[in-house]
């Protein structure tokens, strides 16, 4: 991975979180105290134990995120997808306060893109139908806008995630490796330094409105450990 720079200024959030070498529920499963709604108008609640994302027609990709601010840590969560919705956690993230313009050096090119304020940005552990692939990779959302995994020679990771079914995510950060696991099988491994702490967010994927019904996802076990 090549090392990037970032040219923009990025919106920096208070520094908080749990105690270190514990673990701690990130939901009551009862409430969504803790989280804050971004980036569009999804609707979230919690329901029989678990935090129901549902999609709204013309909204944008949204994500209900900690209020909390986290660096090196393990993050742990079971998740259940209508096969229809993409979707996916965000970790070490931020959003825009305001309009943002990044321009950082990618692959040998320089991409600039705009984000509009209240956008959520970064790393983005990915959840979606089995056959695309990709679940458990780590997508840079609203900054390089790819993937930072090459899942062309991981098929056991490729084959991981279970359509219509509770799967169980891992995700690993601490220095600049990020590594996860799908149901307990290795997916994405990659060493990024682009950002190294920030907000978790649930993602709600946006619908095109001539393929829209509003798809869910739930989400629940979602508990966290905070590293030395």
């Amino acid at each position: 991975m090549h090392r990037l720079t970032v040219l923009a200024l990025a919106a920096a959030l208070p520094l908080c979180g749990a105690e270190k070498g514990k673990w701690v529920s990130l939901f009551d499963g009862k409430t969504l105290k803790g989280w804050a709604v971004h980036s569009g108008t999804a609707s979230y609640k919690a329901e029989k134990g678990a935090i129901l994302g549902t999609a709204v027609l013309g909204s944008p990709n949204s994500f209900l995120c900690t209020e909390k601010e986290y660096g090196d840590f393990i993050l742990e969560f079971e998740v259940l997808v209508d096969n229809e919705l993409n979707s996916g956690v965000q970790v070490r993230s931020q959003f825009a306060k305001e309009a943002l313009v990044f321009k950082l050096e990618d692959q040998g090119k320089t991409i600039q893109r705009k984000i509009p304020a209240d956008r959520v940005y970064g790393y983005q552990v990915e959840i979606a139908a089995g056959a695309r692939g990709a679940s458990g990779n780590v997508y840079d959302e609203a900054r390089r806008a790819r993937f930072l995994d090459d899942f062309s020679n991981k098929p056991a990771a490729r084959a991981a995630f279970q359509n219509s079914q509770w799967n169980k995510y891992r995700i690993v950060c601490q220095g600049d490796s990020l590594r996860t696991w799908v149901n307990g099988v290795p997916a994405a491994d990659i060493k990024d330094s682009l950002t190294a702490r920030g907000i978790i967010g649930l993602q709600v994927h946006q619908i095109p409105k001539d393929k829209f019904k509003p798809y869910q996802v739930r989400f629940r076990k979602l508990r966290i450990k905070e590293l030395p």
